[in-house]
């Protein structure tokens, strides 16, 4: 087998290539000799007998896989031997010489060049060889991994089936597995509903209502009856193997129920029992009727019907004792001090009807939360408890209201019921709002027609008929007065209601009552108005003996503010009256007034203050008087030597001073 330099083909058979004169032919005389040089001495060096050369595998541009070899160089190379090719053929070199002398030689040429080549190939036919087997191996290798691969790939396929079909096993697992676990959940549940324990069983049927057991396990046995219901309604067969036990458990926890129930209700009959307590013990217990209610209604129909009928009997025991002794204790207590007359208490009071309001709230919180109403029930049910309270309550309103005539107690009646009416609303408690309203519709007519009755009586009245007034404060005012203060809800906003109420300032009128109130009207006034002041009830007293003075000095000083001094040059006989007219009858005007101020005030620290007020101010007005009589126009008057003195007059109202 023969190789050919730079190329991979093989030749077999044929002969030789016989270039080498064509290729002297082409090269030209020297170049061709040099190559010829060459060859021999190459043939020289490797023609040693017995030397057998290394086996050097250069491939050089032959090496396939060099990273050098780039088929664009080969490219490149290829077009410059075309050139070269181009330039051996281009006819101007050949110009002249024999082409046939020439064809052998390029023949020559090419045939030694030839012969080169193959001593070249055979030279490096070890490496060629070795490179041969390399490939072989590495071909065996490559062979190998491609099987290897090949079953990885398949293995591979089969593990990933394999995989699905887990992931398929291990979806279907977690749906049985949910279907179990709900399964599971409700059946126990529904084993758990149905199964009655014997700890239940020897709680309801033996241990005593009151002990914490017994309640917690008759929530229990609530449950498991309104469960067994239900599943009964879905036809559930286990239904039957439990209903008969806790048929008997329910009859029996239900008898215990109604018999401590009950035996509380009737506890409250009993004497000088504070009803108060059992209620709040039932409040603990308030799930025995809701069981009771949940199933045995008949049952607690008949313990509500037992504790109305009760209730209802002790509140209408207890107000009518109530009342009556508190009637007698406002008819029975009287002040000595003031004149006995016959006469009927003021009103009924507001004691009881606060105590019907705090006992109305308390039964209307005990009857929402024990027998569980709201609303219009629990309004039935209060009236059903109440309404006979109530109703006496009204009779005797309305027989007082009928055959009363004072209008004070009406008007603090009126009073008394919107501030409890003020204070349920704020309880929220609507209990009683209508026995509110009803009393209000029955004292507003009633007080509109006594006020009418006095105004009436006060037109028709003739003062000159009357006699002798008893000018001191009614002993009504005096005796009520500071429960009257307490009693009414809201101050007086109306200084002419005041003036109403509390009289008129003229001692002449005899209505003395507002000087002596003083001390608890004036805390029913607010801030912006008060009673009217002692000075002016005093102005009034010094009226009648000094008015005349009063009055003159008054004008005198007026006109002496304004420069005006003439025009009391005209008024000496005036100024002679008054000189002479006080002189003659001020002892008697002093004396008058005390005496008068004594009998209308029968506190006599009210009155010995009032004196005082009015001596001091008498003083005052008669040094005063010296004062103008010594002005340019009046003093030269000869009636100013008749003028008593000062400190004489001051010694002799001392004398007038009363000492308590």
């Amino acid at each position: 087998m023969k190789f050919h330099k730079g190329s991979n083909r093989k030749w077999q058979g044929e002969r030789p290539f016989e270039g080498g004169t064509m290729m002297a032919a082409l090269l030209g005389p020297e170049e061709s000799r040099r190559l010829q040089a060459g060859e021999m001495e190459e043939e020289e060096e490797g023609a040693g007998p017995g030397e057998e050369m290394p086996l050097q595998l250069n491939l050089g541009e032959l090496d396939l896989t060099s990273d050098e070899f780039i088929l664009d160089e080969v490219d490149s190379k290829r077009g410059q031997r075309q050139s070269w090719g181009e330039q051996w053929l281009s006819p101007t070199p050949l110009q002249g010489v024999d082409l046939r002398q020439y064809s052998k030689q390029v023949e020559a040429e090419l045939q030694q060049i030839e012969h080169a080549s193959i001593k070249d190939y055979i030279k490096e036919s070890r490496n060629i060889a070795s490179l041969h087997m390399q490939i072989t191996a590495c071909d065996a290798v490559l062979e190998r991994m491609e099987s290897m691969l090949s079953s990885f790939q398949s293995d591979l396929s089969s593990i990933s089936s394999e995989i699905q079909t887990l992931q398929e096993q291990s979806v279907a697992m977690n749906v049985r597995l949910r279907n179990r676990q709900a399964v599971r959940g409700r059946l126990s549940q529904l084993v758990d509903e149905l199964v009655v324990p014997g700890a239940m069983i020897s709680t309801i049927l033996e241990m005593p209502v009151t002990e914490p057991g017994f309640l917690e396990q008759l929530h229990e046995l609530n449950s498991k009856v309104n469960a067994v219901k239900e599943q009964a309604f879905r036809e559930t067969m286990a239904c039957a193997d439990v209903a008969d036990i806790l048929d008997r458990l329910k009859a029996k926890a239900v008898a215990k129920i109604r018999d401590f129930i009950l035996q509380k209700i009737y506890s409250f009959r009993k004497p000088m029992t504070n009803y108060q307590i059992p209620q709040n013990a039932l409040l603990k217990y308030r799930f025995f009727y809701q069981f009771l209610l949940g199933h045995e209604r008949s049952v607690a129909k008949e313990v509500r019907d037992e504790y109305v009928e009760t209730m209802s009997k002790i509140y209408l025991s207890y107000f009518k004792s109530y009342s009556s002794r508190l009637m007698k204790v406002q008819v029975g207590e009287w002040p000595p001090t003031l004149p006995r007359e016959p006469r009927k208490p003021r009103s009924p009071g507001s004691h009881q009807h606060y105590a019907l309001l705090d006992n109305s709230c308390r039964e209307y919180l005990f009857l929402c939360d024990f027998f569980l109403v709201t609303g219009t029930p629990a309004l039935e049910l209060f009236n059903a408890v109440m309404g006979k309270t109530l109703a006496m309550f009204l009779k005797h309103m309305d027989a007082y209201v009928s055959d009363c005539y004072d209008s004070i107690a009406v008007f603090l009646c009126i009073h008394i019921v919107l501030r409890f009416k003020a204070i349920m609303a704020k309880r929220n408690v609507p209990a009683i709002d209508k026995y509110w309203e009803t009393l209000l519709e029955m004292l507003w007519p009633r007080f509109e027609h006594i006020l009418e009755l006095n105004i009436q009586s006060i037109q028709n009245t003739d003062p000159q008929k009357l006699g002798f007034l008893d000018t001191r404060p009614h002993y009504r005012v005096r005796e009520t007065g500071p429960q009257d203060r307490k009693a009414l809800p809201n101050p007086i906003r109306n200084k002419d209601s005041f003036t109403r109420v509390g009289s008129s300032t003229a001692l002449q009128s005899g209505c003395l009552c507002e000087i002596p109130s003083w001390r608890f009207l004036g805390s029913l006034l607010p801030p912006d108005l008060s009673p009217p002041s002692p000075q002016e009830f005093i102005e009034e007293l010094l009226a009648p003996g000094f008015g005349g003075m009063i009055t003159f000095v008054k004008e005198a000083e007026a006109l002496a503010e304004r420069g005006q001094l003439e025009k009391l040059r005209g008024e000496e006989a005036r100024v002679t009256q008054l000189v002479r007219g006080f002189a003659a009858t001020w002892k008697a005007a002093v004396e008058s007034l005390s005496q008068d101020v004594m009998r209308s005030f029968t506190n006599f620290k009210n009155g010995t203050s009032i004196i005082q007020g009015a001596l001091t101010q008498l003083i005052h007005y008669y040094h005063r008087f010296h004062k103008v009589l010594a002005l340019p126009p009046l003093k030269g008057l000869p009636i100013r030597s008749e003028l008593i003195n000062i400190h004489h007059l001051m010694v002799e109202v001392k004398k007038h001073k009363p000492n308590f």
